[in-house]
């Protein structure tokens, strides 16, 4: 009976430290819990919610709190609809919305780009760079070895039977991660009501582009010469266009004699 007794005494012992110990982690994770901004829930909400890293936070969530505490910039998610960031920027009090854009491949030389060597390494661009800068003669082709498409989240991009990477636009959110992992920088947003884009990325003089790629623009300028809206100027070698002057004319595209102006 006196063993029994002695069990009980033990137990509501153990019973009453535990409920010291538990009250006392209530008060504690009450007064020492860090304040969550309750904006933070709704902005994430709002957000596309793809975790896609292109804003570079680990998540949506990262992002909205990071948002909330004035810590990055709302121009910073490609992947968001504009429609989505201005309700955000109105949640918050204001930040850049932006337009809605979507990723396009600067080069449209592919098979038609020159190899400086025959390749029989692992099929993967960023490998391919490591020998001389990649098997392509022009400095700026895409290698055509699917770094991009591999990396893709949304299945977005990747290279056809000419050779080079392109993006479906129907797919791409605009994340960014194509654009971070090309070796070559080639890969660029533009506004996703785009009618046309550059599909070369070569500065260099006529005569020496010809001699590296079939498709590389030789600036000679045609292109800004025949736009009857004066939407495309050229820099450094390369036409630049102004979308908030193109109006989708196509003339660019038809006149282009290196067809390096591409419809989108």
């Amino acid at each position: 009976m006196e063993v029994f007794v002695q069990i009980l005494i033990a137990g509501g012992v153990m019973v009453a430290i535990a409920l010291i110990f538990g009250v006392i982690l209530v008060i504690c994770s009450n007064v020492f819990a860090v304040k969550k901004d309750s904006r933070a829930e709704q902005v994430e909400n709002l957000l596309a919610k793809s975790n896609c890293g292109g804003c570079g936070r680990a998540g949506c969530a990262q992002f909205a709190e990071a948002l909330v505490k004035g810590e990055a910039k709302l121009s910073d998610c490609k992947a968001t609809p504009a429609a989505n960031k201005e309700k955000i920027a109105a949640l918050l009090g204001g930040g850049e919305v932006g337009e809605d854009t979507v990723a396009v491949v600067h080069c449209n030389g592919g098979n038609a780009c020159f190899d400086k060597y025959d390749y029989q390494g692992y099929g993967n661009c960023l490998s391919c760079e490591l020998i001389a800068g990649g098997v392509k003669a022009c400095p700026v082709g895409c290698i055509g070895k699917k770094t991009c498409a591999d990396v893709c989240p949304h299945f977005a991009i990747g290279v056809g039977d000419g050779g080079y990477a392109e993006v479906d636009k129907e797919k791409c959110i605009s994340c960014g991660v194509c654009v971070s992992n090309c070796p070559k920088q080639i890969i660029g947003f533009i506004p996703k009501a785009a009618k046309v884009y550059i599909a070369c990325s070569n500065h260099g003089k006529g005569k020496d582009v010809m001699e590296l790629c079939k498709h590389g623009c030789i600036g000679c300028g045609i292109c800004a010469k025949n736009c009857p809206q004066g939407a495309i100027a050229m820099k450094d070698g390369l036409p630049e266009i102004d979308y908030k002057k193109c109006v989708g004319c196509m003339l660019c595209v038809q006149k282009c004699p290196r067809r390096c102006i591409k419809e989108h």
